[in-house]
Parts: structure tokens; sequence; C-alpha cells
């Protein structure tokens, strides 16, 4: 009995690990007259999250090197998407690059870049703007003030079900561990 409740007192002890699902542009979703750059500061990408992109029919998603997001080149995708709903895993640690290949749009900032972090890393972290790069016209450019960005958003749903679930847990251990007492 006493091997139990040390077994159950570690698993509390051991910080739990969740993957997140971040859905690109929030409730706008992945679209024309959104700013990309702005809605990724402040989160941390990391292994096993996922990317939801939610988007109409005019619109599809291309992963692309780094070269081609700058450069707005839709010939040499390395995958893509027209599915209206798509979700992807992110494998693997370092920078991504996305792009709407409609005509037009991603020079228009349909584009998103982000950096993923190895799960045990949580700093926050973007990948540097491009070189060269503009901002679409009739927007306003942002950072060029020196005041801070205001905080993200982030994904406050994710976190409530985190949190239901470590509550939850914490619940059943602790019916358990009245029992065996």
């Amino acid at each position: 009995m006493a091997a139990v409740a040390a077994f159950l007192i570690l698993l509390l002890a051991t910080p739990a690990a969740y993957a997140v699902e971040y859905t690109v542009g929030d409730s706008s979703g992945w679209t024309n007259g959104e700013d990309y750059s702005t809605w990724v500061q402040g989160k941390t990408f990391t292994v096993g999250d996922t990317l939801l992109f939610t988007y109409g029919g005019t619109h599809s998603v291309d992963e692309v090197s780094k070269s081609d997001y700058d450069n707005c080149n839709t010939g040499n995708s390395i995958k893509s998407y027209n599915d209206g709903n798509t979700k992807i895993t992110l494998s693997n640690s370092g920078p991504m690059y996305f792009i709407c290949p409609t005509l037009g749009h991603c020079g228009q900032g349909m584009k998103l870049a982000i950096n993923v972090v190895a799960s045990s890393d949580n700093s926050p972290t973007t990948p540097s703007p491009p070189s060269g790069s503009t901002t679409p016209s009739g927007t306003p450019p942002t950072g060029s003030s020196g005041s801070p960005s205001p905080p993200s958003g982030g994904n406050g749903a994710a976190s409530i079900a985190n949190n239901g679930l470590m509550l939850g847990f914490s619940l059943v251990l602790g019916a358990i561990l009245a029992i065996i007492s």
C-alpha cells in the first residue's frame, strides 16, 4: 500500500505535457486581411502541437522553404493542402513556413512563419521577419513605434482543458488514495 501511495504522489509531482492545437488566425481562420506575424507573437509552438488551418475554397496552404516564403514563390511547395480544414502536426523543431498559393494572396500578407521548439524548451520564439518584406497596403507597420505589442490572446481553450484534466486526474487519485487507506 505504501508503494501505491508513493507511486501516486510521484505521478502528481511529475509535470504533465500536453500538446496544444492552434487555430491559425483564431476565429478568422486562414484568410486575406489577417496579420499572421501579429497572430504568432507570444505563442510557443512545441513539437507535438498542431496547427489547424480553416479556410474557404479560394484558399489553400502550402508549406514552403524560407526562400519561397520570402519571395512568395508557389512553385516549389514542400507540401500542399486544400481540404479547407487542414491539421498539421509539428513533428520537428526548427522554423516552418506556410503561404497561400492563390495568386496575390501571399504578397498581400497571407503567409505564416513559426519556429517550433523541442518539447523541453518552453521559451517563446518566432522567426525573424524576412528581410525586405513589406507590410500590406492599408495595414500600419507593427513594432515601429517602440512601444511593446499587446499580449497575444494565446489559446485559452487549451489552458482551460489542461487545467480541467489536471483537476480530474487529481480528484481520481484522491479517491483512489481514500479507498486504499
